[in-house]
């Protein structure tokens, strides 16, 4: 199933689509609507179901090997042919051309130009917040001239971690302490990463940030890696312009 999504501050030729696991053809713990290649699913599966995803689409979206990295694969002048780009982020300014990020518990955040020349898509886990994923898009806007949304992903009564990405973050900017309470045990913290997105989407430079409020852990209409112990699909953001 392919969800439209309310993004008012985004300019109204900025068009925002996201998947769930309703509506596809795989089976087991891909159930239904699964878009991953690499998580152990049927190819044929993930085919039919991409190819139903683009019947819904302007074309087939610009699929990515996401590394949990902060590079951003620039389609107006970086070519791409049958191989994936290697990369955790997307941008163009071409009409029509969907960008998308798949996750399952990682927040999958648009970016929009406030004037509607430009969008962008990323992939945004810890590894991949700490490493200014997010900071590197937002260089390719104005300051002030772009827009964010901030997709489902894991809630933080549900993420629990290590000191060690704790510190990862504090090290950047004690003030982002603020996003760690004391987990259960006493020994591991409980973060929030959509909070930590979003600060560091305004630090950046956003003009606004919207968050979905959505815990892909709590919610079963997503796909969650922590809640299915690893064994599980991804689903979809799609963002794209068109021409006016």
């Amino acid at each position: 199933m392919i969800r439209r999504i309310h993004w008012p501050e985004a300019p109204r030729n900025v068009v925002l689509r996201l998947t769930d696991r309703e509506g596809g053809v795989s089976r087991g713990p891909y159930a239904s609507f699964n878009l991953a290649a690499h998580v152990g699913d049927d190819p044929a599966a993930v085919a039919e179901n991409r190819l139903r995803l683009a019947r819904l689409l302007p074309a087939m979206p610009l699929w990515l090997e996401q590394v949990h990295g902060a590079r951003i694969f620039d389609a107006d002048h970086e070519p791409w042919g049958r191989r994936p780009p290697r990369a955790d982020a997307a941008l163009t300014s071409r009409p029509n051309l969907p960008l998308a990020v798949l996750t399952a518990d990682c927040l999958p955040v648009a970016f929009a130009a406030c004037d509607g020349t430009r969008g962008a898509v990323a992939h945004a886990g810890w590894r991949g917040l700490a490493g200014g994923v997010l900071e590197a898009v937002a260089a390719r806007f104005p300051a002030q001239g772009f827009v964010a949304w901030i997709g489902p992903g894991i809630g933080q009564a549900h993420y629990e971690v290590g000191e060690e990405v704790r510190r990862a973050f504090l090290d950047q900017a004690p003030s982002l302490a603020r996003f760690f309470v004391s987990g259960h045990d006493g020994a591991h913290w409980l973060a929030d990463l959509a909070g930590i997105a979003r600060a560091k989407l305004l630090a950046a430079g956003a003009a606004a940030v919207r968050l979905s409020a959505l815990c892909t852990f709590r919610d079963e209409a997503f796909y969650s890696y922590r809640r299915a112990q690893g064994r599980t699909g991804r689903f979809a953001l799609c963002l794209w312009r068109t021409a006016a």
